[in-house]
């Protein structure tokens, strides 16, 4: 198995290169990784004592950041390097200023575990939610160095759980201790035969909270929704979200809501895309607003990244995107500042969106019918609106505190 397994790394590396000649992302995958040994051996100094938390990317950083903030505020003497195995989490978080060191994650070959190992020489390591690296994980278990898992989730149909899953469950032994989100990842651990762990919840609500709470005020967006009586805020959609939302505002009730769209790619040809989808003279694009003629549109398309987390605090409701496609996007930066949620079909596998769903606090639909119910109802029922909004603020309060249990446990 673990020959077929670097046979499946040597692949996935052929594969990223070849992708590398016409994808841009794949680009960077190969470049930010080209002369890392070098590169920790000048910048790592060796007497220091070093904490490694790696995120495969920047969902997985957001989940970890308050971890990450907190250990740094207990253990201050101590130097946090932090790697990602993604460009999208590595590119837009290169620049952190939580960590001393920041990386790409170097492929998992037994000889790149030994040589990274050998240079960073961890204290610790964290490693977010998921990916479970082989020859790393067995690295750090032949030199003794605690290795956790945070805000780990399983699911019955990974490989750790199948009767020829040996191979997989011997990579999980390496890690020391899991601090798992739920019961149903306990329970999974449990039926094979592990008992290091604890359900501590998801660090995510933690961050979510942290972001709401430090939320600036934004002046171009206060002026947009200052006379409107009720605010739509679209987060990280995509182009069928878009024109899903298009189809319902034909309907009349909608003529005096206003809506923030933040798509997921904020490239030039995609924005003009949506201002010309909503229409031209109604639509306004963020780079283009200013504070005097922002109140005469009723769209507002966000053309730059970084801004959606506060945004929430401007609207009503929150339709969130990626249901048509892979997946959803993150709801619980929308569900901290008590809004309820939409999103499309696909996001059974995310824990949250289930369970605002079982509580009434998030909607999903599968076309411009259904979108329509839901909006008209939080529209017409002011009411209805306020309850659903405090299912979503509880929701979040009462998930607080893995970060402190799982400083607390270490």
């Amino acid at each position: 198995m673990a020959v077929i397994y670097s046979i499946g790394i040597y692949i996935y590396y052929l594969l990223i290169k070849i992708s590398s000649l016409s994808n841009d992302k794949a680009k960077l995958w190969l470049r930010g990784r080209k002369s890392w040994k070098v590169r920790l051996s000048e910048d790592i100094l060796k007497e220091q004592q070093n904490v490694w938390f790696h995120c495969a990317s920047l969902g997985e950083f957001e989940q970890g950041r308050p971890l990450i903030e907190s250990y740094k505020n207990k253990y201050p003497e101590r130097k946090i390097i932090l790697t990602f195995f993604s460009p999208s989490g590595y590119e837009v978080r290169k620049n952190y200023d939580g960590a001393d060191y920041i990386y790409y994650l170097p492929l998992d070959t037994k000889k790149n575990a030994k040589t990274f190992v050998d240079l960073i020489k961890p204290v610790e390591v964290f490693f977010v939610k998921y990916e479970y690296w082989n020859f790393y994980f067995k690295e750090l278990k032949k030199r003794d160095i605690p290795l956790y898992m945070v805000s780990a989730i399983f699911r019955q149909k990974q490989m750790f759980f199948k009767r020829y899953g040996g191979w997989y469950r011997n990579i999980l032994k390496c890690v020391k201790y899991f601090f798992v989100q739920d019961s149903g990842s306990y329970e999974l651990l449990k039926s094979i035969g592990f008992t290091n762990m604890s359900v501590t919840g998801d660090t995510r609500f933690d961050r979510v909270y942290q972001i709401a709470g430090n939320a600036s005020d934004n002046d171009i967006v206060g002026a947009f929704v200052k006379d409107s009586p009720f605010t739509v805020v679209l987060g990280s959609s995509w182009e069928k979200d878009e024109l899903l939302v298009k189809s319902m505002i034909k309907n009349n009730l909608y003529n005096h809501v206003k809506f923030i769209v933040a798509p997921h790619h904020v490239d030039r040809k995609n924005v003009l895309r949506i201002k010309q989808l909503f229409g031209e003279i109604d639509t306004i694009l963020y780079s283009d607003s200013d504070l005097e003629s922002i109140t005469k549109y009723r769209f507002l398309v966000v053309d730059c990244i970084g801004l959606l987390s506060s945004l929430y605090k401007y609207g009503n409701i929150a339709y969130i995107g990626g249901g048509f496609g892979v997946g959803i996007h993150n709801i619980l930066e929308a569900a901290t500042f008590g809004l309820p949620v939409v999103f499309g079909p696909n996001h059974n596998r995310f824990k949250e969106a289930n369970d605002l769903k079982t509580l009434n606090g998030a909607f999903g639909i599968s076309n411009v019918e259904e979108l329509n119910a839901v909006m008209s109802k939080f529209v017409e029922n002011e009411k209805y609106l306020e309850q659903t909004s405090d299912i979503a603020r509880k929701y979040i309060l009462e998930k607080l505190g893995a970060v402190s249990a799982i400083i607390n446990t270490i």
